[in-house]
């Protein structure tokens, strides 16, 4: 059974139970802009899912819902936001404008934000910029849950990235992937409907490779994709994240004391360029022979596809909501900070 919104009514909601748990309006607006996104899209690991998490960590005086980040012009093409322990996408909307302005200004900028919290889809925060004709890159390094290649304790967070080009029609081309074989709200979900993970996607509590899901979350950690490639990335990942923008590796996490604090307290880097400063008027051209090519061979897609078919099935449709689901939120309107 399902339960339909409008997306006015799902992001009221959403705005309403972080508001009330601990955000400020603002605060919970931003967030809420971000649920939703993800809800949209398919992109269920990071959608009205991650609700009862949100609450749990706001409860937990883990993360200052009502933070008001400080926003920084630390040189001539960077910005600098201490997002002052809230969450990340408020930092980013706060230092959205500077950063943007300097990547036109200069072809190419960068934000650092640290001593944030993320743990939203990366997609929604380089796609706006895409939209504006910059291509984006975003590193956001995470609570330790992976163990390196060829090791047995986690060290890194799952460690995502982004990526997000513009095109000359249509909506901007954008990945976000972890440096994981999975997200860790693949995982949950994997264990909420009893999945079993592929081979190589998680350790138990011994640093034994297991497929039980419930063994990963019970004590245990993931796994890197790729093996050893994955797991440099997640290194970059982890050094763009957190020891470019100040904020604290992964293995650092202070969350412990707070009980039900499912965050991390770490940070992102952002970075923007001009195309039209190095690829000039052709770059979106050649961009699009790039992207016909690899849609010709029949099977091959584009990153990014099935997510904005998602999308403009429940803008055609509204949301359509698992009734248990629904539920859930309502009583969260009930659970107060």
């Amino acid at each position: 059974m399902t339960v339909t919104l409008s997306f006015d009514e799902a992001h009221t909601l959403v705005a309403r139970i972080l508001e009330i748990n601990g955000c400020s309006p603002r605060n919970a607006t931003v967030i809420a802009t971000t649920v939703i996104a993800a809800e949209r899209d398919g992109a269920g690991s990071h959608g009205l899912f991650r609700m009862p998490g949100y609450v749990a960590t706001l409860k937990s005086g883990w993360l200052d819902g009502k933070a008001v980040p400080k926003v920084r012009d630390a040189g001539p093409g960077l910005v600098a936001v201490d997002a002052n322990n809230g969450f990340a996408q408020v930092a980013l909307a706060d230092g959205r404008d500077l950063v943007t302005t300097k990547a036109r200004t200069q072809g190419i900028a960068a934000i650092a934000i640290r001593n944030s919290h993320h743990f939203a889809a990366l997609w929604v925060d380089v796609e706006p910029f895409a939209d504006q004709g910059l291509v984006a890159m975003a590193f956001g390094n995470a609570r330790h849950r992976v163990v390196p290649f060829g090791g047995r304790k986690k060290l890194f967070g799952t460690n995502p990235m982004a990526f997000a080009c513009p095109r000359r029609n249509g909506p901007p081309m954008v990945w976000d992937q972890a440096s994981s074989m999975m997200a860790h709200g693949e995982i949950q979900l994997a264990a909420r409907h009893g999945y079993t993970l592929p081979e190589g996607a998680g350790y138990d509590a011994a640093g034994n490779p297991t497929r039980d899901p419930k063994g990963v979350l019970d004590g245990g950690a993931q796994g890197p994709f790729g093996g050893h490639k994955g797991s440099a990335i997640a290194l970059m990942v982890e050094l763009m994240g957190a020891a470019l923008t100040g904020g604290d590796f992964g293995f650092e996490d202070r969350s412990g004391p707070f009980v039900g604090a499912q965050s991390s307290n770490a940070g992102e880097f952002i970075v923007l360029i001009d195309p039209a400063r190095t690829g000039g008027d052709r770059f979106l051209d050649r961009t699009e022979e790039l992207f016909r090519r690899l849609v010709s061979d029949n099977g091959a897609r584009l990153p990014g596809d099935r997510r904005y078919a998602n999308r403009a099935r429940s803008l055609a449709q509204r949301l359509s909501i698992e009734k248990s689901v629904h539920d859930g939120l309502l009583a969260l309107l009930e659970e107060k900070a």
